[in-house]
């Protein structure tokens, strides 16, 4: 999952309106978050294998520091006990927790069966990812819902609100299809894979906090 993971973020604000978008997409995609720096520090191995899937060329060797669902339960419990100390706001807590689990449960669905229920424990996955128009299908119809439930929520005061809304919508969907469909696979985990997704989180997480911050929440 890629976009279906935002798709989430977006969705969570219909029922967490307090919480900024930024937050709410930090979520469910917390444990890719983690993930990075996880392979940097020699905790967890993934390969090029082209192949693997039909949607993807990596073989997650190993990562159940990060991607297991008891660590994904644990990273929740803190994410949202973090959250929830800095805000007061309940709601939003829960709707956090739930956002976080969501990714263990979408990569369960797209993955072959290397998604660990805990540490060395057992691998399940769906393999919704040998299939290519499957997974595209799933993919957009969720990121199209997730956004019309943003949209439902809120609506912009200002033209950031308005078109850095829009410019992030586009960049996302771009990323999507050049990364999924375009070009031979990456030569090197780190210089191809690493780096870029740590860039990534540091570019659309803030950017989300800024466009958000000019919108507001629609009446009723």
């Amino acid at each position: 999952m890629f976009i279906g993971h935002f798709a989430v973020g977006f969705a969570s604000k219909k029922l967490a309106p307090r919480t900024n978008l930024a937050v709410l997409l930090a979520a469910p995609l917390l444990l890719d978050i983690l993930w990075p720096f996880f392979v940097l520090f020699g905790w967890e191995q993934v390969r090029i294998d082209p192949g693997n899937t039909a949607f993807t060329p990596f073989d997650f060797v190993n990562y159940p520091w990060s991607h297991s669902l008891l660590m994904s339960m644990l990273w929740a419990s803190l994410f949202a006990a973090i959250y929830f100390c800095l805000t007061r706001y309940r709601l939003g807590a829960i709707v956090v927790w739930c956002g976080v689990v969501s990714h263990w449960i979408l990569d369960w669905v797209s993955h072959r069966p290397d998604m660990p229920l805990y540490p060395g424990g057992l691998r399940v996955g769906l393999g919704l990812w040998n299939s290519i128009p499957g997974t595209l299908a799933v993919e957009l119809l969720m990121f199209g819902g997730g956004l019309v439930l943003y949209v439902m929520a809120t609506r912009p005061r200002d033209r950031v609100g308005r078109y850095a809304f829009i410019a992030y919508v586009v960049l996302l969907l771009l990323a999507y299809f050049s990364d999924r469909l375009g070009g031979p696979p990456p030569s090197s985990i780190n210089g191809d894979v690493i780096v870029p997704a740590l860039i990534a989180e540091a570019v659309l997480l803030p950017w989300a906090w800024w466009f958000d911050r000019h919108r507001q929440l629609r009446d009723g």
